[in-house]
Formats: structure tokens, C-alpha cells, sequence
């Protein structure tokens, strides 16, 4: 699903059906030691994913290490995105001098948690939502974009971005009772200066799909 949504020149790849014999890359275990298995195999599959993509790209097949805020350490010269949710895993890589940043999430396609929606968003969302009648749960799609927006914002900056800090809005180019795909924007409410001495960052534009009990959402920044 997650290549539906991904621009040409990206790289991805996704696993569902977690294989039992997957393994660490043994310069990536000391990172997950004591970790429990869920952590573990998530850990685990969405960095399969992303040497798969590597490989995609041309680029060796390398352990893939850990920053700040659990920021993934890609090769020199790549960026990207991991996610994982319960029964996926995934991974969208690029090469630095095509795109500036990447940033992929997922969310199983149910209602967010009683009491979760006011924490993660601001009136206007709110009020989006409420006006907007269809069967899916677009709660989770807000959160899910939420989250793809700081995953692309924060390796240009190195710097926090709460769910206060960006409205986003939303198209939608295609509905059906279980499903759906469009876009949307991210309009970055707080000062937007990167690290790479680039232009500063005032906004994203992503793409979202729904389908298979998944929410998918990515944003691939030039």
C-alpha cells in the first residue's frame, strides 16, 4: 500500500505477515537487548524494510542505528521514514539530493482512544471533523498525518513539534464505506528554521490512503 502514495525516486517496502526466523542486524542488537517482544519485532521488521529499500536504491544493505528522540541514523546521503502498527511494518528511503525529507506512519483504521482527539488537535481540526460525515475513522487519519508531519519535520531541524504546531487539512480524492485516499497540508505554526542551511520549513504536503484496516500516510519533502 504504502508505495500508492510515494512519489517516483522513493524507495519502499512493507511487511505484514512478520516472518518467525526475522533477525537483527547484529550491529543493531545491542539497541534492543532489553526490549520487550513487541518492541523487538517492530524494531526489527520496519529496519528489514528499510535495508530493503536501501538495496532498492543501490545503496549496501547496512545496519540502521538510533539518534535523538529515536530518530532512525540512515547511510550518509539518504533520507527516510520507518513505521510500524500492529500487523505492519514499513520503510520509504531517498536519496538527500532529490528530496530533503521523508516522513511515512500508520495506524490501523479504528477511533482514537476516548479523550486522545483534544490532546492531538486544534479547533479548527475539531470543527473539520465534526462538519465531515463518512464511515471512516478520520480521527486517526488527523492523528496519522500528525505524525508523518514530525517525522519529516524533525530531521530538519532537531527540534520538537507538538500536535498544536501544525493545522492540517485535508482533500479527499476518492471514498467508499471501508476505504479512501487524498491528500493533505501541513501548515507549520511555529518558526521553521532547518540544520542543512536549506530553506526554512513553513509547510508539507502529503498524501494519505485507507484500506485493508490500515491508515497510511506520507510526506516527501523537495
Amino acid at each position: 500500500m504504502i508505495e500508492n502514495i510515494l512519489p517516483n525516486g522513493v524507495a519502499s517496502a512493507e511487511l505484514l505477515a512478520y516472518p518467525e526466523d526475522l533477525k537483527p542486524h547484529p550491529a543493531e542488537e545491542h539497541l534492543i537487548a532489553k526490549s520487550v517482544d513487541k518492541r523487538r519485532r517492530d524494531f526489527i521488521g520496519a529496519r528489514y524494510c528499510a535495508r530493503q529499500a536501501l538495496e532498492q536504491l543501490g545503496e549496501p544493505a547496512v545496519a540502521i542505528g538510533k539518534g535523538e528522540r529515536g530518530m532512525p541514523l540512515f547511510p550518509r546521503g539518504i533520507v527516510g521514514s520507518l513505521t510500524h502498527c500492529d500487523g505492519y511494518r514499513a520503510a520509504a528511503l531517498a536519496h538527500k539530493l532529490r528530496f530533503r525529507s521523508v516522513g511515512i506512519d500508520a495506524e490501523p483504521h479504528g477511533a482514537l482512544p476516548e479523550g486522545v482527539l483534544d490532546s492531538v488537535s486544534l479547533p479548527q481540526e475539531r470543527e473539520w471533523l465534526g462538519a465531515t460525515s463518512t464511515g471512516l475513522h478520520l480521527d486517526r487519519l488527523l492523528f496519522c498525518a500528525k505524525e508523518a508531519t514530525y517525522k519529516a519535520w524533525f530531521p530538519l531541524t532537531l527540534r520538537w513539534l507538538g500536535f498544536e504546531d501544525a493545522h492540517i487539512t485535508f482533500t479527499v480524492d476518492d471514498l467508499s464505506d471501508d476505504g479512501g485516499s487524498g491528500t493533505f497540508h501541513s501548515a507549520l505554526l511555529i518558526p521553521g528554521q532547518t540544520t542543512d542551511g536549506g530553506v526554512p520549513l513553513t509547510s508539507f504536503d502529503g498524501r494519505w490512503v485507507i484500506g485493508d484496516g490500515l491508515i497510511l500516510t506520507a510526506i516527501v519533502h523537495g
